[in-house]
């Protein structure tokens, strides 16, 4: 994995293509009466810089009588990204997920098993002053490095069967990525759970040390990985409504 100043762009390249918010709220992920196999604009895949690696694979498909994104991780990396670039403001961010094939060497604790199975990501366009100095300045390197505009702030909810569920962690690669543990050890693999997050709550539970006001919210990722652990993984997401 990239080392320092390269390794902290690394966790930062998360970035899509635009949309303006819609008001009644529709499924972000898929449209129900569509045939493609990717989603659709304005869901892009986003890769590392040069990366050598696989990149994981997202698919929609047929499952229990409803389109949903498979998730599908080979010792590979990238993300899924839905931006709104002027930034809007989000109440609530709700989805179903499942877990078909876990990876067992994932330990979001360490630089070596920083994988994940399958992560919802909020990146919210926290001001760079509400920051520390020393980060604020690692930040500016990252957004010059990769050509983007990157988050300051980006809170993952994740399904990991090593964590507790309701465990709050920093990434061991920058703390500008803030994991909540919402499915943890007991949780049982292949069976649906429906998540409703309040972004603000959850917001201020991950980053009130920096900011109890919360900002917009610049873009919604969805990931799964296997690139530190060489591993294998397979997901599940659907019905991902943003309010």
């Amino acid at each position: 994995m990239i080392q320092g100043a390269l390794a902290f762009v690394a966790g930062w390249f998360w970035l899509g293509a635009a949309l303006a918010a819609s008001a009644d709220a529709p499924n972000l992920l898929v449209d129900p009466a569509g045939a493609a196999s990717s989603p659709a604009a304005p869901w892009q895949p986003v890769g590392l810089p040069r990366q050598d690696k696989p990149v994981t694979r997202y698919r929609v498909i047929d499952f229990d009588g409803a389109r949903v994104l498979e998730i599908d991780a080979q010792a590979s990396y990238g993300n899924l990204v839905h931006e709104w670039p002027a930034g809007i403001r989000a109440q609530q961010l709700s989805w179903r997920w499942r877990i078909e094939l876990d990876n067992p060497k994932t330990d979001l604790r360490s630089k070596s098993g920083d994988d994940h199975v399958v992560a919802v990501c909020a990146l919210f366009d926290l001001p760079l002053q509400a920051i520390a100095f020393w980060e604020r300045q690692m930040l500016r390197l990252a957004r010059a490095l990769s050509g983007q505009s990157l988050p300051a702030a980006t809170l993952c909810y994740t399904w990991d069967a090593r964590q507790p569920a309701g465990a709050l962690l920093e990434s061991p690669y920058t703390r500008r990525v803030r994991w909540i543990v919402l499915r943890g050890a007991g949780d049982t693999p292949g069976v649906w759970r429906t998540e409703q997050r309040d972004l603000q709550a959850d917001f201020v539970r991950g980053f009130g040390d920096e900011s109890t006001t919360v900002p917009p919210l610049r873009a919604v990722l969805l990931a799964g990985d296997a690139d530190n652990t060489g591993g294998r993984s397979l997901a599940l997401v659907a019905d991902l409504v943003l309010r």
